[in-house]
């Protein structure tokens, strides 16, 4: 019987494990009116945070793929 608890244990610690990000998600998305990355522009149409940092990322790639 001790080897069905501790089985039971452990799954309980793994599924704490797995489902953690979704509740971190889920208490950000209620936080933040329902923004929960904060004020970006999925469509591209005016800048962002996010757009400019993933250009630049882009750019550098590039420069650094060019250069060999």
């Amino acid at each position: 019987m001790g080897g069905v608890v501790e089985l039971w244990v452990v799954m309980l610690l793994i599924a704490a494990a797995a489902f953690a990000p979704l509740g971190y998600f889920i208490y950000t998305f209620t936080k933040a009116n329902a923004k929960p990355f904060g004020d970006i522009e999925p469509h591209g149409d005016s800048p962002s945070v996010v757009n400019d940092f993933a250009e630049k990322a882009i750019k550098y790639v590039q420069g650094l793929l060019g250069k060999k």
